[in-house]
């Protein structure tokens, strides 16, 4: 038996059956914190966006257009709470860049050899941690517009169409966008290589 739709269990939940929220919650939880962790680099702040995701979801259920995908919905919520908790983290001059992003090294690993090109391949586990470091960091410094919009596309792989709903902005500036991303992002990675190449040339005898 196939297993229900979002927009089917909103839609049981709109009626009274409180199992059908409970179901979205455990379903898309986790790629939610994913998501919202890589975009603000807190993992505390990221557990309470995901939060007040979901109670917007609860508040909001109603409003939702059952023509449309749930998901991209959810992560529009979510986006827009994670842009205020960075507002108000810039008030505060608050930037941790060290934030964990649970087990998905392969992910990690897949986006830096899809931006860095003619990176050098990990060869060990103590580079590939200090590789997943330099892309934690890279993405933690980025533009927040240029940031979420690769995040939303290689850790996510949202389509244009989607994207552009969870950010509200056109389809010509979903593209234009991530490639203005993907170029900040390979130029700042290639340049933490290059320093960190550099101290260890300086260092030798």
């Amino acid at each position: 038996m196939d297993a229900p739709t979002d927009e089917k269990l909103l839609a049981e939940y709109l009626r009274g059956r409180t199992g059908g929220f409970e179901l979205l919650v455990r379903r898309h939880t986790a790629e939610l914190f994913q998501f919202v962790v890589r975009f603000t680099g807190d993992s505390a702040a990221a557990e309470d966006v995901v939060q007040e995701t979901f109670l917007q979801v609860h508040s909001a259920a109603d409003r939702f257009d059952p023509k449309k995908r749930f998901k991209p919905w959810l992560f529009t919520i979510a986006a827009n709470k994670a842009r205020d908790f960075l507002r108000r983290r810039s008030r505060r001059r608050d930037v941790p860049l060290d934030a964990h992003f649970g087990d998905d090294a392969d992910a990690d690993r897949r986006f830096v050899h899809l931006l860095s090109g003619d990176g050098p391949s990990p060869e060990s586990d103590l580079f590939a941690e200090e590789e997943r470091r330099i892309v934690r960091q890279v993405i933690a410094e980025m533009p927040p517009n240029l940031s979420e919009v690769l995040i939303l596309a290689y850790f996510h792989r949202f389509p244009y169409k989607e994207m552009g709903e969870i950010l509200e902005i056109p389809l010509g500036t979903v593209k234009s966008r991530l490639h203005s991303a993907v170029a900040h992002f390979a130029e700042r990675y290639r340049g933490r290589i290059a320093e960190g190449q550099k101290r260890e040339s300086d260092q030798e005898p």
